[in-house]
């Protein structure tokens, strides 16, 4: 842990080193000596400081300094640092600014210059300071601090990406914690939130996710100017693809725009997947594998896929950044997205109150408050069980007659023994309410077309998904509803694909174009679970083989 700060100010040169020297010799295994020569350096020093995330046990401050005087620079450092010690330096007994001080600034002690000897005059004022600080100030967390705020969208979805990457945080915020909002006043534009503080000093205001992504240390550029195969997608499909072709020799590597995991790797609880009888969170399965298919050699990139072309015998994958990546066979592992609600008042909530998916980072602010989850699908379920073990009540809003239909039997039941999660049927969301957060969701009966009022601070929606396949759509064949269409399922002229040129079948999980492989939930047909996508991506792996043979 970075040791606390004392900073020390004063415009007289003589004066300001001998303070250092002294302090030097009684505290330096304990305390960072800080010196300024004026006010306003001082305040500089205080601010970042307070962005690095290093404490500042105690300034000692000369009162008389142009420009700002200490009881001035108090006024300000104050703000930024509450908790720390105040000392004020004077040339003689000015009770006047040491009683202003006090009363304005809750000034601590001030000292008379000179202070010799130290031992008597200095130490033992500033020995009890120290201890009665020590006491009371809990030490600083040393990482990621993002300061933000509920009422911020981009907050939110800060938090979520950094929690998917598994990368610890504190979150601030900045309505509760008077200093940090100083100091981002200070930056300028209050209205830019958040702003994630690093460890070494630097802070980014309201970062996009490749900034993000850099900064944090994820790999976002490809180490090799030609791979065997491309996988768009870290989902479980990707992943299982990643694991399987790194370990069997080829040049592997997974491109994925959020974090590995995906759909599934939100899902608070998997108890179905085979090999833990206990369940597993989809974070942590998307941890081990990406861990997996590291340790055999597959790069995981985080960057977004804009557009895949085919310059035979190669496929070029274009990113983002306006890069390209070259390879000889490409999976398309994108899976799915939550489809939107279309609903009145809901997309200025969105963020702060309202959320597509599990948002699991947002479970502790909604504690002992009443939530509820729009669907009817597994993900429904495992999330109003998770939010179960926070909210007061969580109330599962879904349009059909019950939820036997479209929800696995061990989920039916465990919502049904859960105490306080109501099932509302056969409703729909009318409209949402509220003035900077959600206050209540407006239901309406499908039989009888009555509406009621529903009090809920936050609303959590599973309303079915769509294929993520905006990249290709028009290169490769899709179905009706945007999925990828694969092997037999391929429409067929002259029993042939349309537009096939090679002189055998498509391979299973093969696309209209010859080398570009499909897997997991963005196929035609695939099973939309978790084991089905893992099947389906370790299966591509084969088919490559195969493919690579006749390239």
């Amino acid at each position: 842990m970075a040791k606390p700060t004392i900073l020390v100010v004063d415009d007289d040169p003589e004066v300001l080193g001998a303070v250092e020297r002294d302090l030097r010799q009684q505290y330096r295994s304990g305390y960072r000596i800080m010196k300024a020569a004026s006010g306003r350096e001082a305040l500089e020093a205080a601010r970042q400081l307070k962005q690095r995330g290093t404490l500042v046990a105690l300034f000692l401050v000369d009162e008389r300094m142009p420009g700002m005087s200490g009881t001035e620079l108090f006024r300000e450092v104050i703000k930024i640092h509450p908790e720390s010690r105040r000392v004020l330096l004077t040339a003689y007994a000015d009770t006047a600014a040491a009683i202003s001080g006090i009363n304005e600034v809750g000034l601590d002690h001030y000292l008379m210059k000179p202070w010799d000897p130290p031992s008597e005059k200095l130490y033992p004022v500033l020995d009890d300071l120290l201890s009665d600080w020590t006491a009371r100030v809990r030490p600083p967390f040393e990482g990621i601090r993002l300061a933000g705020a509920r009422s911020s969208p981009r907050s939110y979805s800060v938090k979520e990406f950094l929690s998917n990457n598994h990368v610890p945080y504190q979150w601030i915020d900045v309505d509760q914690d008077a200093p940090t909002s100083e100091l981002i006043r200070a930056f300028g534009d209050t209205s830019r939130l958040p702003v994630v503080f690093f460890p070494d000093g630097t802070h980014l205001t309201a970062p996009s996710n490749q900034q993000l992504a850099e900064k944090i240390g994820l790999q976002t550029r490809a180490q090799k100017p030609f791979y065997d195969v491309v996988i768009i997608g870290g989902g479980p499909a990707g992943l299982a693809a990643a694991v399987y072709g790194a370990s069997e020799g080829l040049r592997t590597v997974v491109v994925e725009q959020s974090a590995p995991g995906g759909q599934a790797g939100t899902s608070s609880r998997i108890e179905n997947y085979l090999g833990f009888p206990s369940g597993v969170s989809g974070a942590d399965l998307a941890r081990r594998a990406a861990t997996q298919a590291r340790r055999f050699g597959a790069e995981v990139l985080t960057q977004e896929t804009v557009s895949l072309r085919r310059e035979d015998p190669y496929r070029i994958v274009r990113l983002a950044d306006g890069t390209d990546i070259s390879c000889y066979a490409a999976v398309l592992a994108t899976g799915v997205s939550v489809r939107t609600l279309d609903v009145q008042g809901l997309e200025s909530l969105l963020g702060i109150g309202v959320y597509y998916g599990a948002a699991m980072t947002e479970a502790a602010t909604y504690r002992t408050q009443d939530v509820c989850v729009v669907g009817a699908g597994n993900s429904a379920g495992q999330g109003a069980l998770f939010f179960s073990r926070y909210a007061r009540k969580v109330t599962l809003l879904v349009r059909g007659e019950s939820l036997e239909k479209s929800m696995s039997r061990y989920l039916t039941d465990r919502v049904a023994a859960t105490a306080n999660i109501e099932v509302l049927t056969n409703v729909e969301v009318a409209r949402v309410e509220g003035t900077g957060r959600l206050e209540r969701v407006r239901l309406r009966h499908l039989k009888t077309g009555d509406e009621r009022a529903l009090e809920a601070a936050a609303m959590f929606i599973f309303v079915g998904a769509k294929p993520r396949t905006e990249m290709v759509a028009g290169f490769v064949e899709l179905d009706e509803k945007g999925y990828v269409l694969t092997g037999p399922d391929l429409p067929r002229t002259d029993r042939r694909p349309r537009g096939w040129t090679l002189d055998r079948d498509p391979f299973i999980f093969e696309t209209s174009v010859p080398g570009i492989f499909a897997a997991g939930d963005v196929r035609g047909g695939s099973g939309k679970r978790v084991a089905a996508a893992v099947g389906e991506g370790s299966g591509t792996v084969s088919m490559i083989h195969r493919y690579l043979e006749t390239v």
